[in-house]
């Protein structure tokens, strides 16, 4: 099996002012774009065997503008359902909850389509989907697996991967536009490189909004 190749979404809005973005479908801002297409030389270079992409539009239009082929929409790769804190902002939630953590507290309830999860619920997903890409792995020998997501789907499924209960993803901080690599190490899984991403301020110079 080769390494896990693991990449946030851009920038949209929401993710630029801090509202918590689950099911809400926004595009890539500007930013978010540019983003996307510096992704083209970082992942050049990889023997990519299998891309697994969420199935909300930032995420497809990430994988699209970095040059990703044939990418395989996967519901589990969607981002924490954040239930009644859809939206809001953790500064907004510590004004009545001020000790509040979203790793071992969750998230408030919401509608019916969307009530929200548990860090334990998230954490299966990431279970099932590394059923899954090891499965895949099998016929794929020593290529890579990239994976096109969200900051806290791929923060439980990377504490998962290395065995940590899924609050372990709080250790793990992931930046729009970022790549990360999960690999092994004498048989043992590590990390092999986490939130690579080019400063916004390099962006903004290049090509200002």
């Amino acid at each position: 099996m080769g390494e896990l190749i693991l990449i946030r979404h851009g920038e949209t809005e929401w993710s630029r002012s801090g509202r918590h973005t689950s099911h809400t479908d926004l595009p890539l801002t500007a930013l978010g774009e540019r983003q996307a297409r510096a992704l083209v030389p970082v992942i050049a270079d990889r023997k990519i065997g299998l891309t697994l992409v969420s199935p909300a539009l930032r995420a497809r239009r990430t994988a699209e503008l970095a040059g990703l082929a044939s990418p395989r929409i996967t519901p589990d790769l969607r981002e924490w359902d954040y239930g009644g804190y859809e939206g809001v902002t953790t500064v907004e939630i510590h004004r009545t909850r001020p000790s509040w953590n979203l790793w071992t507290d969750g998230v408030a309830p919401g509608p019916e389509a969307h009530p929200g999860e548990t860090p334990a619920q998230v954490g299966e997903r990431a279970d099932r989907m590394l059923t899954e890409i090891r499965a895949a792995a099998e016929s794929l020998g020593d290529a890579d697996i990239a994976l096109v997501a969200h900051s806290h789907f791929l923060r439980v499924f990377t504490a998962r991967y290395l065995g940590l209960t899924p609050a372990g993803g709080t250790l793990f901080q992931l930046a729009t536009g970022a790549v990360s690599r999960l690999g092994t190490e004498h048989g043992k899984p590590v990390i092999t490189a986490w939130n690579v991403a080019l400063p916004e301020s390099l962006f903004r110079a290049a090509a200002p909004e």
